[in-house]
């Protein structure tokens, strides 16, 4: 599964929404999600959510940025 993760790049900041960027990330669900993204990354996670069918085809076509990462 894919999921999207969207984060705070800085964790001793108040979460901006104009500071909200987002990442993609394979796993089998949203707890290896949050697992590998944390023990990868030093961001403040603010909402993981699986994307698939038409949610996943739009980020791909719309998104210039969309990269799965891998950990």
């Amino acid at each position: 599964m894919i999921f999207k993760i969207t984060y705070q790049e800085s964790l001793a900041q108040v979460p901006l929404r104009e500071n909200t960027k987002s990442m993609f990330l394979e796993a089998t669900d949203k707890v290896e999600a949050r697992a590998k993204f944390s023990a990868n990354t030093p961001y403040n996670i603010e909402f993981i959510q699986e994307i698939s069918g038409a949610h996943l085809q739009y980020e791909r076509e719309h998104n210039a940025d969309f990269k799965v990462m891998e950990f």
